[in-house]
């Protein structure tokens, strides 16, 4: 049994690890200022401190056994027109953190990094050795958190393994995705269906794919979950292991929509729009280093389970 620093674990994927974490037999505080996240989100189990990611040498020393690092801002929009916050928090805070655990000494480090970091891919399925070239401040702030990390293993001795995620979806019993505001598709779609919204916007019919709209990545929590235990075990004192996450194949907006209509057994109102600036037609992750070095297999890849499971803990958390 070990025990592990989760910070951002009363968010979506931090709640869901943290449970992960806690049925292995781990022990597990969770540091999160609630900001975005909730505090019924903590596990059951789990110890609570109330803070922010600088508040980690507070809580640090050297009874832990490594951190799980998912607290960050991470809305989009939000990073491009207030860049400063996602450099203030993502870049300064994890710094402060990746000091803590030195000065505590844990010397073992999971961080939740993002498909942001790549920006619009030269090929597809995208690779960890892809060049990167994010495409505002979220990705950008990420990346340079993975290169702090990568000199901290270095020169430290720091055994860190970077996640970048791609789209993820779906719903592990009580913990789920809420976010204020939403932006991912699946959510959004079910707005529609329970009224919350007028339609779902789908912007642009016209890509190359099989029906025109763009194509991404969609992975279970569960499944990301799973991949963070693995990572603790995969990292070596030294190295920076850097993994994508995805199912390696993709889902278009229309067979969101389609899942979700056959799941919810509700018509969905859909308002055709033009093309968004900056949307690449197609983001699918080629996740072949996370199964050969974690030993990695996503167990489910289904698209209607995806949507099931999320639209059930949607429906238990309505207004």
């Amino acid at each position: 049994m070990s025990k592990y620093l989760v910070t951002g674990g009363a968010g979506y994927v931090g709640s869901v690890v943290a449970a992960h974490l806690l049925e292995a037999g781990h022990r597990v505080t969770v540091l999160d200022d609630l900001s975005t996240g909730f505090a019924e989100g903590v596990p059951d189990g789990a110890e609570f401190v109330r803070g922010r990611i600088q508040d980690a040498a507070d809580v640090l020393d050297a009874s832990f056994d490594g951190v799980l690092h998912f607290a960050a801002s991470s809305q989009v929009g939000e990073s491009v027109a207030d860049p400063e916050k996602y450099w203030r928090n993502n870049v300064a805070g994890s710094l402060e953190l990746v000091s803590a655990m030195r000065k505590a000494g844990v010397r073992k480090l999971v961080f939740s990094s993002t498909a942001a970091v790549y920006g619009e891919p030269e090929e597809v399925p995208i690779k960890e050795t892809a060049r990167t070239s994010p495409t505002n401040a979220y990705g950008a702030t990420k990346l340079a958190v993975d290169h702090l990390i990568t000199s901290e293993a270095i020169a430290h001795g720091l055994a860190a393994v970077s996640l970048r995620y791609f789209n993820v979806a779906g719903a592990y019993g009580r913990y789920g995705e809420r976010h204020e505001p939403e932006s991912h598709l699946i959510p959004l779609v079910f707005q529609a269906a329970l009224g919350q919204r007028p339609h779902i916007a789908v912007f642009g019919e016209d890509y190359p794919t099989p029906d025109g709209t763009c194509i991404r990545d969609y992975i279970h929590i569960a499944d990301l979950a799973a991949a963070h235990l693995l990572a603790l075990d995969a990292a070596k004192p030294g190295e920076h292991l850097i993994c994508n996450l995805g199912n390696g194949t993709g889902f278009s907006v229309r067979e969101v929509i389609e899942s979700v209509k056959r799941v919810t057994g509700r018509e969905i109102p859909v308002q055709l729009a033009g093309r968004r600036p900056g949307d690449p037609a197609v983001l699918v992750a080629a996740a072949d280093r996370a199964r050969e070095a974690l030993g990695w297999t996503p167990q489910h890849s289904d698209l209607d389970r995806i949507v099931a499971d999320a639209w059930e803990f949607t429906l238990a958390h309505r207004a």
